[in-house]
């Protein structure tokens, strides 16, 4: 244990991502792995599904069972795990694949993709009643979404763009406009990933290749650091009985030798104090 972060499953993931606090447990996937992974916090033990396929995200469903990202679309399975029906989202584009997922907070599922030329992808929004719409096109790797305390705000990375934007959010029709910069990452070491919000409207983003996690204010102002022992610290999310605690994933693929040597924690899930509550993840309402 170190004095910032502890280790809660040194799972030595390829990719890990998403994590999500459905109140009892932590659901969150090894992309390249091919996991789904669902963690109890408190006695650090982890149920692992394997799924077959390259898994970018998984969300619960609010009448049970999960929503998970593909390559292809959105699988939404029974609570026995049963796939029962593929949304497909840019299935005829071989080299694209799902990324990282969010609800909003009346349950709509907000999910995007990425591709190797790093411009044709976008951002997706899944209503109750499965009809799909491109929110963001243009986009290079969609990554981290969450939104502010009040729903007024969506926050979003692009991550290839080195920024974390945000949005003005009408929460009953479920639209997001006027789109703004909020933090520039190019000056700083690592780039933007996923990305959770506390219950005072703070921004807390992972920073792939940054080895840490950060905390910005409303206003795009640092508030604090949290240095990781890896360097590729892939998205966070608050959880933990009082809300209290952030879960950071990890990932350890494209490391060679000697970075594995030196990050033998890399693909570990890290729980965090940040000295403030956070929101609670949002379940599908689909």
């Amino acid at each position: 244990m170190n004095s910032e972060w502890e280790v809660v499953v040194d799972a030595g993931a390829v990719l890990g991502e998403g994590p999500h606090w459905d109140g009892e447990r932590l659901w969150w996937v090894d992309i390249d792995g091919h996991q789904i992974h669902r963690t109890d916090v408190g006695d650090r033990s982890d149920e692992v599904i394997d799924i077959g396929e390259k898994v970018s995200s998984v969300i619960p469903r609010s009448g049970g069972g999960f929503a998970a990202g593909y390559s292809d679309g959105v699988g939404l399975h029974s609570p026995d795990g049963h796939h029962e029906i593929r949304l497909l989202i840019e299935a005829g584009d071989a080299q694209s694949r799902m990324n990282d997922a969010k609800c909003d907070p009346r349950g709509r599922l907000y999910t995007g993709t990425m591709s190797p030329d790093g411009a044709s992808s976008a951002l997706y929004r899944i209503d109750h009643d499965l009809g799909i719409t491109t929110v963001v096109d243009g986009v290079g790797i969609s990554n981290g979404i969450g939104w502010s305390p009040e729903g007024t705000r969506m926050y979003y990375i692009d991550t290839p763009v080195l920024r974390l934007d945000v949005f003005d959010y009408d929460l009953l029709r479920g639209q997001c406009e006027n789109r703004r910069p909020l933090v520039d990452f190019a000056s700083q070491t690592g780039a933007p990933d996923g990305l959770a919000v506390d219950a005072e409207g703070c921004i807390w983003v992972a920073l792939w290749q940054g080895w840490a996690v950060q905390r910005y204010d409303p206003e795009g102002e640092l508030m604090r650091q949290v240095s990781l022992p890896v360097s590729k610290a892939t998205s966070c999310a608050f959880g933990g009985p009082d809300l209290d605690r952030l879960f950071v994933t990890s990932a350890s693929v494209e490391l060679n030798d000697a970075e594995r040597a030196d990050q033998p924690l890399a693909g570990a899930l890290f729980e965090i104090g940040p000295g403030c509550r956070g929101q609670i993840g949002v379940p599908f309402d689909g």
